[in-house]
This record gives structure tokens, C-alpha cells and sequence, in this order.
């Protein structure tokens, strides 16, 4: 595969199909590997292959146009293609995880994994309850991604020396982002912060480690370092990356309460039934009224509201101040990420990238 792509278009057609080749070709290589093994295996890859497909490619491309701010972009663009695509890999392994802990019932306009081996346990007439047989080959499914991830990155054609140093990078990000996690979920039981952290410092604190370093921050560090970049535009990354992961993670806690589903694909209000405490959260439940912030404390966490209570917990939140403050945090993180990148030596071509994906995150209605 040739370089160069469009730096005015850097997540446009053309660059997610080469992710989607790359990633495809990944998946066709594993087919003799697995039916070694068994011919079960098949319906986990395929399932793979379903949730695989699309999306925005946000962490690629971070990732490949900071290889790019460093280094401009390489002739032969495959080994750097297949090495940032595997972070697509980690991404989809997440969401398997995720749509689990949600009791999501679709995912990219298919069923979600747990509810697609539970209909395949159903048509089968497997033995035992067939939501448990879901839930274990989604976990199973996540956890393949994971390994596959890490193999597709290291066999990627990129210089061994070049790899080996990126290797930090890439697990920080796993970690960090699982971390982040853990502090999610354990902030929707009430069981994380305590009395030492407020609940808006608490969202912040979920918001970096499980958005901001794992969808901005690290992808473009590890660009930076598969191309042999320097020090200092590995820090600018992470100073340009955190607030704009920041703003990335605000506009989709506002899409999660006032957005369209039809078109952000996710059910209205869905964050609501899940529980999440998100900054939008923090802010309304601080800034509210006791009556009103108790009224959006009983709402959270009810997978039966309906959309009269919906629209209550919207109406709690916008009274509150809460939607136009996160309005004026995104644009606070947006301005402070783009300062950083106007402040980094780099070339022109991940200059003007960066510039447009960061418009990307923060400007959008899905």
C-alpha cells in the first residue's frame, strides 16, 4: 500500500478503508489458525468480523498521523497501517466487555455480542441457560481481540527497535484504560471516591484514564514513537491529547442524554438507565436544587425508565446549568489542546491532521 493520505481528510474514506483491509487480512490469516484448533472457533471469528466493521477509527488514525507529526508519512504506508490498526482491535475488545456490563442489546446495528451467542445457544438447543452461554463467549470474544491486538501490532513489519520502545506505550494504554474501567463501574455502585473526592473530581478522574490517554493521548504517542519521533513531541502528544480526549468524552455525555438515536445509533437517555457518572452528572447533581439533585439520584441506574423519566432527568440537567457547562468545558479542552499542538515542532502535513481530527471529536452529532 502507497502513502500519502489526505491530511485535510485524515479519517476520510480512504484511510478507514485501508485500516478495514489491514484488519480484514489480519482476521482471513487467523481462519486456518483457528480451524486447527476446531471448527467452534469459527463463529467467534466471524463474530469478530461483524464488529470490526465501521466505526470512526478515531485511535488509528491518532495514532498514524502522529507517526506522521514526527516523521511525515512513509511510502510504503502497510507496516505502519497494520501496527496502528491493531489499537482498532483493543478498541473492539472493550466494547464486547462493555456492551456486556451495559446490557446493550445492539452494537454497530447488530446484536451485541452476549445477545448473538445467546440466540445461537437458543436455535442450537444448547444445554443450560442460554444468557449465560452469552455472556461467556462475549468475555471470551473480548479477550481473543485483546491477544489479537497485541499480535497484529507485533507483527506488523515495523523495525524491531522500533517496536520494543513503543512497547511501554502500548501497555499503558491497556492498562489505563481497563483501570479506567474499574473506577467507571465502581463509581455506578457508589463504591469509589468516598468523602475524599468530589463526584465531579471522580468523573474527571474516570474521563482520563478511560477515554482521554486510550482514544487520543497514547495513539498519538505511539505514532510518535513508531516513527522514531523524539521526547518532546511524545509529551506534546499527551498535552494535546488529554484535554482533547477530555472534550472527545464531554460531547458523548451530552449525545448519551439530548443526542438523536436516530443519529448516534444509542437509545435516548441510555446513559441515564446505565448509571453513569458522567462530568455532565457531576455538574447537574452539584448545581441543582436538593429536590431535583435527589429526583436525578433515583433516575440513575433504572434500566425501566421510560421516556416521561427521560425526559425529567434531561430537564433536571438543563435546568441545572449543567449541559452549557460541559458546552464551555469541551470548548475550555478544545482550545487548550489545540494551544499544545500550535506550541510542537512538527511537520506540516501532522500539523494540519491533528488540527482536523481534533475539530472531529468536538464538532460532532454521533
Amino acid at each position: 500500500m502507497s502513502a500519502p493520505f489526505d491530511p485535510a481528510d485524515p479519517a476520510g474514506d480512504s484511510f478507514r478503508q485501508a485500516v478495514q483491509s489491514a484488519i480484514t487480512g489480519f482476521l482471513v490469516d487467523q481462519r486456518p489458525v483457528l480451524a486447527g484448533i476446531g471448527e467452534e472457533l469459527e463463529p467467534l471469528r466471524l463474530a469478530a468480523v461483524d464488529y470490526t466493521g465501521g466505526g470512526k477509527r478515531l485511535r488509528p488514525a491518532f495514532s498514524y498521523w502522529g507517526a506522521v507529526a514526527a516523521a511525515g508519512q512513509p511510502v510504503d504506508a502497510a507496516p505502519l497501517l497494520r501496527a496502528v490498526s491493531s489499537l482498532e482491535l483493543l478498541h473492539v475488545s472493550a466494547l464486547m466487555h462493555d456492551d456486556l456490563m451495559d446490557h446493550s442489546d445492539t452494537r454497530r446495528g447488530v446484536p451485541a455480542a452476549h445477545r448473538r451467542f445467546g440466540a445461537a445457544h437458543e436455535r442450537a438447543g444448547g444445554s443450560g441457560p442460554a444468557g449465560d452461554f452469552g455472556a461467556d463467549m462475549a468475555i471470551l470474544l473480548g479477550d481473543l481481540l485483546l491477544v489479537w491486538s497485541m499480535e497484529m501490532f507485533t507483527t506488523s513489519g515495523i523495525e524491531p527497535l522500533r517496536l520494543a520502545a513503543t512497547g511501554p506505550l502500548l501497555e499503558a494504554v491497556r492498562t489505563e484504560v481497563t483501570c479506567g474501567q474499574v473506577l467507571d463501574v465502581t463509581a455506578e455502585a457508589g463504591m469509589t471516591g468516598g468523602g475524599r473526592e468530589s463526584g465531579l473530581d471522580l468523573a474527571n478522574r474516570i474521563v482520563e484514564y478511560k477515554t482521554a490517554r486510550y482514544t487520543v493521548a497514547r495513539p498519538a504517542q505511539i505514532g510518535v514513537s513508531l516513527a522514531g519521533g523524539t521526547a518532546d513531541l511524545q509529551q506534546a502528544m499527551l498535552t494535546f491529547g488529554s484535554p482533547l480526549g477530555r472534550a472527545f468524552q464531554f460531547r458523548d455525555d451530552l449525545l448519551g442524554v439530548f443526542g438523536d438515536a436516530q443519529v448516534t445509533g444509542k437509545p435516548a437517555g441510555d446513559d441515564i438507565r446505565e448509571g453513569k457518572r458522567t462530568t455532565l452528572v457531576a455538574h447537574a447533581i452539584v448545581a441543582s436544587t436538593p429536590g431535583d439533585a435527589r429526583a436525578l439520584e433515583t433516575l440513575l441506574g433504572r434500566h425501566d425508565l421510560d421516556d416521561a423519566d427521560i425526559a425529567s432527568a434531561r430537564r433536571i440537567i438543563e435546568a441545572s446549568g449543567a449541559r452549557a457547562s460541559v458546552e464551555a468545558d469541551i470548548e475550555r479542552a478544545y482550545r487548550q489542546a489545540l494551544d499544545a499542538l500550535g506550541a510542537a515542532s512538527m511537520t506540516h502535513e501532522g500539523r494540519i491532521a491533528l488540527t482536523e481530527l481534533a475539530r472531529q471529536c468536538v464538532q460532532r452529532s454521533s
